[in-house]
């Protein structure tokens, strides 16, 4: 027997097929990896072993300064994994053939999350090892402090960055407003409230969820208790969305 309103196999299956079959949705997925690897060689590349020391003193930072590109790609992705529910009555399609608004949300934040962590972690390994194969005598290798935690933990906030987009997006019904405005609040907002709100800023989901790729933290959070905080901003992200979803007319 079915438990009500979780995912099942077929359901999570047609996710995957609409996923695969959207140019936009696909390609932004592939732009993490691209995004985020390609920054961080090209920096790399340029510094090399004789300028790395110009990236700041956080070597374990450093290597993962591509991050906040991919992030964007991240946010892309999990918008317009929803967007496309909303467009021209595709939502009516889609509760159509699976009735249960809770079962068709849940397998479609399932679908975003699996594919952004698996997504992300290939992209942290990859920026890790070939970032560093530039670094010269100043390289870190996986088993110094911090490495595995960052890699790890770099793909868990690409997927938690591409949940919160889906969440805002089921919430807001639009991938565009969502991009236009979540784009620029991780990019700039953190750093605002840092200066205005005495260190506010370090509770942003960006600035929280990036200190597991860190050496040292700063501020009232650690690394694993700043990505708990970029987590509890998906979870919310995500229950909006949720409500939105059974109660709005499709």
């Amino acid at each position: 027997m079915k438990a009500a309103g979780l995912p099942t196999v077929p359901v999570l299956h047609s996710e995957w097929i609409k996923i695969r079959s959207v140019r936009a949705t696909l390609g932004s997925l592939i732009a993490v990896l691209l995004a985020t690897t390609g920054i961080t060689l090209l920096i790399a590349a340029a510094l090399g072993a004789g300028q790395a020391e110009a990236m700041g003193d956080d070597r374990l930072a450093a290597a993962f300064y591509g991050v906040n590109f991919g992030q964007i790609a991240a946010v892309a992705f999990g918008a317009t994994v929803f967007a496309g529910e909303f467009r021209d009555g595709a939502l009516r399609v889609s509760l159509t053939a699976v009735p249960n608004r809770s079962r068709l949300y849940l397998s479609k934040a399932a679908m975003v999350a699996v594919l952004a962590f698996l997504t992300g972690e290939i992209t942290g390994v990859v920026t890790f090892v070939t970032g560093q194969a530039f670094m010269g005598e100043r390289a870190l290798v996986l088993g110094d402090p911090g490495t595995v935690r960052a890699v790890f933990g770099s793909g868990v906030y690409l997927m938690l960055i591409a949940l919160l987009a889906a969440g805002l997006t089921a919430l807001a019904r639009s991938g565009t407003l969502v991009m236009s405005l979540l784009i620029p609040f991780l990019l700039i907002l953190p750093f605002v409230i840092g200066q205005v709100a005495g260190g506010a800023g370090q509770f942003m989901p960006d600035r929280a969820g990036q200190l597991v790729m860190r050496m040292t933290a700063e501020g009232a959070l650690g690394p694993w208790s700043g990505l708990g905080v970029a987590a509890l901003w998906s979870l919310a992200a995500l229950g909006g969305g949720w409500l939105a979803v059974r109660r709005r007319a499709a």
